[in-house]
């Protein structure tokens, strides 16, 4: 795995920040998260006059070995066809991609399909799904790095463009369940506190999902030899998707780009990005809080707060994207608004 240079935003200026934001024309904090959110992106951008420029979304399909034992409600050939579907703009990323001015990239890394000839879908598939991680490795080092490696340089392209915020999706069925694992793994939480429906397992469904989940995770701490260390929990359980997506993760925090993280897929990606470089997490804005078990829990470990709570649980990136109006309001708050000064407006706290 290539080093990334991640550091902390310069923390020097937040007074400076801190004190615009309490001189604008109304009642000290009375914008609540508004204010909190126009500071952060303040400290990513190191600036007092932030701007989101030219928005995009990755949104990284593949597909899991491990779905061919009964994890998921939902066959694999839905994986494919639902790319199919994003590449002719009818999916839900799609709608929002075209109300917020995202631009959408959809990204083939892995999915259990040829997709070569479907115009809009760039090709960067690793191999036609992982391995089944209930009897070994869903990925070797090499594809670990090249999935790694296709989300940073996306991030790259987006970043000529002039984009200075980025969010991510993900398209793979059974992916749910990678993402308990490294819950469970990474975050020291019983598996069993980390299973959920998915896409709509009933309850016989979600039994037998965590009784292969706690099979595999069983088997994986008996064979590995490094079965503590973060990278190998990424690359034995993890999806192309979600590696790519770590790797988006990483770069985007590495140029200073404020990154939008969706529902519980992704903020698993966070947790294992933030396990490699904890300093990621400040350039993170967490979108939402969903409806599959854990993910609520997810955002308690990583201390994060999300925008909204509307009980979504599409993924592809849909509520990150439905976030973003909140975050531009706040950097129109900071940029917009008048001070008490200019206003001639008595200071009355």
């Amino acid at each position: 795995m290539r080093e990334y240079d991640i550091r902390r935003p310069d923390g020097t200026m937040r007074a400076e920040i801190q004190a615009k934001i309490d001189n604008l024309n109304k009642p000290k904090g009375s914008l609540g998260r508004l204010e909190s959110l126009a500071a952060q992106i303040c400290l990513i951008q190191q600036t007092l006059t932030p701007r989101l420029n030219r928005p995009c979304h990755l949104l990284f399909g593949a597909d899991h070995g491990i779905e061919r034992e009964g994890v998921s409600v939902s066959p694999r050939e839905v994986t494919w066809q639902q790319m199919v579907n994003f590449a002719n703009g009818g999916g839900g990323v799609n709608m929002f991609c075209r109300q917020h001015g995202f631009k959408l990239f959809l990204v083939d890394i892995g999915v259990d399909h040829d997709l070569s000839g479907c115009d809009g879908i760039i090709c960067k598939k690793i191999a036609y799904g992982t391995n089944n991680f209930l009897y070994g490795p869903a990925m070797d080092d090499g594809q670990l790095e090249t999935a790694l490696d296709t989300g940073a340089a996306l991030v790259d392209e987006c970043r000529e463009e002039g984009c200075d915020i980025i969010s991510i999706g993900e398209m793979g069925i059974a992916n749910t369940s990678p993402s308990s694992i490294w819950m469970s793994l990474l975050g020291h939480v019983p598996l069993e506190e980390c299973v959920g429906a998915g896409a709509g397992l009933d309850n016989d469904g979600i039994r037998h999902k965590y009784g292969i989940l706690a099979e595999a995770v069983g088997r994986y701490k008996e064979s590995a030899e490094r079965h503590d260390d973060a990278l190998n929990i990424i690359r034995y359980f993890g999806g192309f998707e979600m590696a790519g997506a770590i790797g988006a993760m990483l770069r985007a925090a590495e140029l200073r780009m404020a990154i939008l993280v969706d529902g519980f897929i992704m903020t698993a990606c966070a947790l294992a990005a933030s396990r490699l470089y904890p300093e990621s997490l400040d350039y993170m804005i967490f979108g939402h809080v969903g409806d599959e078990g854990g993910h609520r829990r997810l955002l308690g470990l990583l201390k994060a707060s999300p925008v909204l709570d509307l009980g979504l649980r599409l993924g592809e990136g849909t509520g990150a994207i439905c976030a973003f109006p909140i975050i531009d309001s706040a950097v129109r708050m900071i940029n917009e608004m008048n001070n008490f000064d200019n206003a001639h407006i008595t200071k009355y706290f």
